[in-house]
């Protein structure tokens, strides 16, 4: 069986790495407004994000899980993230959700084997796997509208991608 507190570090990194993914969009869309090719696109992936995270917030008070300590950097640094990467241009906005997304897809499906192998809280593994469907679909949109074609992108990618993996690490225990 899963520990409380095992299950507590997933709620609360799941969380923060929604409230995350919301301020990048927010960074993004601050910049390109409704201008850029991708703008509707955005919005659309904006809004399932905040669907994600009022579920994940929902969840972190009837579960009584306190939230990430890094709650004001994650803000500032997804917000900073979105805008940064919409100013290099819309290919490097779609680089940036791709390479998010990529991360959160291999990160969910951990989370869903550990959750499988200990038959912990179906109803963490249901929205776990909902929502991953959702970042792959983000992931693939991103893709098909020019992610490959930013400046840079095996760099800007794989740093993205390093800064996901970090933030995951540190948000499971601050």
């Amino acid at each position: 069986m899963m520990e409380r507190d095992e299950l507590h570090r997933m709620i609360r990194v799941d969380q923060a790495g929604e409230f995350g993914a919301t301020r990048i969009y927010e960074g993004q869309l601050a910049v390109m407004g409704d201008r850029g090719p991708h703008s509707a696109e955005i919005r659309h992936m904006a809004e399932q994000e905040k669907e994600h995270r009022a579920k994940f917030d929902a969840l972190l008070v009837k579960r009584g899980v306190r939230p990430t300590a890094l709650h004001p950097f994650w803000s500032a640094a997804g917000y900073a993230l979105g805008a940064g990467t919409a100013l290099l241009g819309p290919e490097a906005a779609m680089a940036c959700t791709a390479a998010v997304e990529e991360e959160i897809d291999k990160h969910y499906t951990e989370q869903l084997e550990k959750l499988a192998e200990s038959g912990a809280d179906p109803e963490l593994a249901d929205m776990i796997e909902a929502f991953r469907e959702d970042e792959r679909e983000h992931r693939d949109a991103a893709l098909a509208n020019g992610a490959e074609r930013a400046p840079a992108y095996p760099l800007l990618a794989g740093a993205i991608r390093l800064g996901c993996r970090i933030a995951i690490k540190v948000s499971e225990r601050l």
